[in-house]
């Protein structure tokens, strides 16, 4: 089994999306189809990979705006928590908003994820959903338990954690999903966050200013 990742780094919030890619198959899931599709098939093509599945780890515009442009330039389905969901559909006028002018909509999602626990699979991609809202309704990480690797969306950065200054946000919420789904992972796990560098569960645990 080879598992390998690329990241890119996009967008007006400079955000990070991932591609993780089953070397022996060749295919490869998109977390976080965060602007720029052709860059981010691009990235793939270029690799030898083909984007099988599209997933995010929530709503916010700066992680969705390139969903439905990649969508059609793959034919890949998209997933997102059902809590997410309006959210989703707001992304037109979010954009008056930030840059003055409407944003695309947003992909339709093919399929909508729940508040449990269940593994997406891809070959020999494994990633555990965790359910960790708080930054944005229906927030969710990834686990690859067999890579001790964490997506964490906007959830838990190197040195911080997500706003929860937003509508729709709570730091009791978000503060419980981190100490209870993040927290919990070994110290080991790498975390590859929305925004910003690498980190890992132990370094936050210990270092971390808004969790000591």
């Amino acid at each position: 089994m080879s598992i390998e990742i690329k990241y890119v780094t996009l967008g007006l919030a400079q955000t990070n999306a991932y591609l993780v890619a089953d070397t022996e198959t060749n295919d490869a899931i998109l977390i976080d189809p965060v602007d720029q599709a052709e860059l981010l098939l691009k990235l793939a093509t270029d690799a030898g990979w083909t984007i099988k599945l599209i997933l995010a780890t929530h709503a916010h515009f700066d992680h969705v705006l390139a969903s439905a442009a990649l969508k059609e330039l793959t034919g890949a389905p998209f997933y997102i928590h059902s809590e997410a969901v309006p959210m989703l559909k707001n992304l037109p006028q979010t954009g008056l908003r930030f840059v003055g002018q409407l944003y695309p909509e947003a992909a339709e999602p093919d399929r909508l994820l729940t508040t449990e626990s269940e593994t997406i699979t891809l070959g020999a991609i494994q990633l555990e959903t965790l359910y960790t809202p708080g930054h944005a309704p229906g927030h969710l990480a990834f686990y690859m338990r067999d890579q001790d690797i964490v997506f964490s969306g906007d959830a838990l950065f190197a040195g911080s954690v997500g706003r929860t200054d937003l509508p729709g946000s709570s730091w009791a919420v978000l503060e419980r999903s981190i100490f209870d789904k993040l927290l919990t992972l070994p110290d080991q796990t790498r975390v590859l966050s929305g925004h910003g560098a690498m980190t890992t569960i132990g370094r936050e645990r210990q270092t971390n200013p808004f969790l000591i």
